[in-house]
């Protein structure tokens, strides 16, 4: 597996790849990468031929207050994992040498983005679309995999590939959880032995919910209700938000249609921010 630090590094490796026959795939990552990481590495290599893996931490996708400064940087690791993984790749550039000085040119997906997190995180997408829309145009790959825990960002994504006309397939692949039910995330090592245990809530919130509708319920308020009730069980939880939404729009909805509804959960442990979200039938 080779790793590589520059555009043209990237390119060029790419190039070689295609001119073998073989068939790009691409898991954009900020590096920490946990076993959710490389389920999706496994994913893009038995779609592909060749698999990139980029590890950069994005400055743009940070807000004022965030974790930028303190985001692990793990990159020997993560070289380690995606090459057991499967990649064939890894493209792990500086910020200075990816944003060019002075950068003023943003991607900006306007419709999905809004509410969920976009309500609490401004500019956050519009970071994620820019980087990812860079990183596209770097790699030019024909799949790209993402995980389903960041349901939102997969929903810009989407759109931003449908409304630019990217040539590539985009793959969502299910969330990857550990084994008390939490989903898999770089911010999980924030949390205290404790902490990690209450986080168990929000798992059993989307239960709840899924139970409920299983159950026959299609009122969305009072999914909502139950999910919030069982969330409310743990306080140390500070729930962000708690929304019965459309899969596709992401809006807010009344009634819950299985296979087309979602129910989608943010909160706090701690100073930790953690989202997750699951179907509903």
């Amino acid at each position: 597996m080779e790793v590589v630090h520059t555009i043209p590094e990237l390119r060029a490796a790419v190039a070689r790849a295609r001119q073998a026959g073989r068939t790009i795939g691409f898991v954009p990552t900020m590096g920490c990468l946990h076993e959710g990481h490389l389920a999706l590495i496994r994913r893009a290599k038995a779609e592909t031929g060749y698999v990139v893996v980029s590890i950069f931490v994005n400055p743009t996708q940070f807000g004022p207050n965030e974790d930028f400064a303190k985001y692990p940087r793990t990159l020997a690791n993560d070289v380690a994992g995606s090459a057991t993984a499967g990649a064939d790749l890894v493209f792990a550039p500086a910020t200075e040498d990816f944003y060019a000085p002075g950068a003023s040119t943003w991607v900006e997906e306007t419709f999905v983005s809004e509410g969920l997190c976009g309500e609490f995180r401004p500019g956050h997408f519009r970071g994620v679309t820019t980087v990812v829309a860079m990183l596209f145009n770097a790699v030019q790959p024909d799949v790209a995999v993402f995980g389903r825990k960041d349901l939102q960002q997969l929903a810009a994504l989407r759109r931003m590939v449908r409304d630019l006309l990217f040539p590539l397939r985009i793959i969502a692949h299910e969330t990857v959880r550990e084994a008390n039910g939490v989903a898999m995330s770089s911010r999980n090592r924030y949390l205290s032995p404790a902490d990690f245990a209450k986080a168990t809530a929000i798992p059993a919130a989307l239960a709840v919910a899924q139970a409920l509708v299983a159950a026959g319920e299609r009122d969305a308020g009072r999914v909502r209700s139950a999910a919030l009730a069982r969330l409310a069980a743990e306080p140390a939880l500070r729930p962000q938000y708690c929304q019965v939404v459309d899969a596709e729009t992401l809006r807010p909805v009344d009634q819950v249609t299985p296979g087309r509804t979602v129910l989608a959960v943010a909160g706090h442990l701690g100073a930790t921010r953690l989202i997750d979200n699951a179907d509903l039938g």
